[in-house]
C-alpha cells in the first residue's frame, strides 16, 4: 500500500513520535511511505531514508484563513502526486484541513488527544462535528477520547487505539551524546529519591505543582528533576532541578525512581510510556487516557492536589520493596499494550480495511 501520514509541526513530539514508528514499521514491512508536515522541525532529521518527504512552508500552528486555503491546496497537490491509497492524518488542525482536501474514502484520522478541542479550544469543536462523516475511521488513543468523541456525536467509525513505543530499554545502541552524559551526571550526583519529569512548560503542564510537591518532599530527601524546559527558570526549591531540553530525553528516565507527570489535560503520553519501558512507575494527574495506563500496580493517577502526588510518591520512599514491584509491574504493562507492534497491527487492519472499502467502491 502507498501510505501518507500528514501532521501539523514537523517538531517532535508525542503524536510526531506516533508517525515516526508507524512510517518505520510501514516501511520495513514492504509499504510505500510519504510524511507531510511543517517545513521546519526535527521530523525531517529523523525519519527513515526510504520515506518520501514533502514539507508544507505555510503550514503552522496558528490560524490565518489565506494560509489555510494555501495548505489545503497543497495537500491536493499531495494527493495528486502521491495518490496515496492510505491518508492518515494526525492532530486535530490537520485533521479539519486534510478532511476538507483528501478524499473521505481513504483517510483515518488520529485525534491525539481530544481534549485539546472539546476542553481547550472547544470554539473549534463544531468543525469536528460538521466534519465527522469526512474519514472512514476517527480514531482516539484511548478510551477516555473514544467515550468523549461519542458524547460529543461523533459516533460513526470511532475507535481507539494506544500508542506505542520503540523498546529503547533493551533495543536502542545509539551512542550517548556529551549533552547526555553531562546531565546524567548531574542527576547521579543527587543524592536519595528521584523523581524525573519529561514535558515542556506550558501552562497545562503543572511545573507550579510539581515544584510544590517537591518542596513538601524535601525533607524526605527527594530530589526532583524536570526535563524539556526551554528558559531557565529560578525561584524554585533547593531540591528541584531544571536540566533543560535534551535529545533522546527518555534515556536518563534509566536513573528515575518515579515519572510524575502533572498536567491538566492529556490524550496519552508518551512520556508515561516511556518510563514504563524503563521499567519506572509513574504517577500522574488523572487526565485524558491516564488512568487506563496507570492501574495501582504500576503507579497511580491521582487528582492535582499537591497532597495527592505527594502521598503517591512517599508511598514509595517509604517502601522499596514496593517500589521494586511496582518497577516490575511498569514493565510489564509496557510488554503487554504499549509497544509498536501492537499499535502497528491495529493500525494495519483499520489500512486494510479502509484500503478494500475504498477499492470496492472505485
Amino acid at each position: 500500500m502507498k501510505i501518507l501520514h500528514v501532521i501539523t509541526l514537523a517538531e517532535l513530539g508525542g503524536a510526531q513520535s506516533v508517525v515516526l514508528n508507524l512510517a518505520a514499521e510501514s516501511i520495513r514491512n514492504g509499504h510505500e511511505v510519504m510524511v507531510a508536515s511543517s517545513a521546519g522541525g526535527e521530523l525531517w532529521n529523523t525519519l527513515p531514508k526510504e520515506v518520501k518527504q514533502w514539507k508544507i512552508p505555510y503550514l503552522q500552528r496558528s490560524i490565518s484563513l489565506l494560509k489555510e486555503i494555501k495548505v489545503v491546496k497543497e495537500l491536493g497537490k499531495i494527493d495528486a502526486a502521491f495518490n496515496p491509497d492510505i491518508v492518515h492524518l494526525h492532530s486535530s488542525k490537520i485533521g479539519i484541513l486534510g478532511r476538507l482536501a483528501f478524499p473521505s474514502s481513504k483517510i483515518i484520522y488520529t485525534v491525539h488527544g481530544f481534549d485539546s478541542i472539546r476542553v481547550a479550544y472547544r470554539k473549534f469543536l463544531f468543525l469536528e462535528k460538521l466534519l465527522k462523516k469526512r474519514a472512514r475511521h476517527i480514531v482516539g488513543v484511548s478510551q477516555y477520547d473514544y467515550n468523549n468523541l461519542r458524547k460529543e456525536g461523533i459516533r460513526d467509525n470511532t475507535g481507539f487505539v494506544y500508542n506505542g513505543i520503540i523498546d529503547y530499554h533493551t533495543s536502542y545502541d545509539k551512542p550517548e551524546s556529551e549533552n547526555h552524559n553531562r546531565l546524567k551526571s548531574i542527576i547521579q550526583a543527587k543524592p536519595g529519591f528521584k523523581v524525573i519529569c519529561i514535558a515542556r512548560i506550558s501552562p497545562p503542564k503543572r511545573f507550579d505543582l510539581f515544584c510544590e510537591v517537591a518542596e513538601k518532599l524535601k525533607i524526605h530527601g527527594a530530589n526532583f528533576f524536570w526535563i524539556g524546559n526551554k528558559e531557565k527558570l529560578s525561584d524554585v526549591p533547593d531540591n528541584v532541578f531544571c536540566l533543560g531540553e535534551a535529545e533522546e530525553a527518555h534515556r536518563l528516565l534509566e536513573h528515575a525512581d518515579v515519572f510524575m507527570l502533572p498536567s491538566d489535560y492529556e490524550g496519552m503520553p508518551m512520556s508515561i510510556l516511556e518510563a514504563l519501558c524503563y521499567s519506572v512507575p509513574v504517577i500522574a494527574s488523572d487526565v485524558g487516557g491516564i488512568s487506563e495506563v496507570l492501574n495501582g500496580s504500576n503507579g497511580k493517577a491521582v487528582d492535582n492536589q499537591v497532597s495527592y502526588f505527594a502521598e503517591a510518591i512517599l508511598k514509595y520512599i517509604n517502601n522499596r520493596d514496593e517500589l521494586v514491584l511496582a518497577k516490575r509491574e511498569a514493565r510489564k504493562s509496557y510488554e503487554k499494550y504499549f509497544t509498536i507492534q501492537s499499535m502497528y497491527n491495529a493500525y494495519l487492519d483499520l489500512y486494510h480495511s479502509t484500503h478494500v472499502l475504498k477499492n470496492s467502491k472505485s
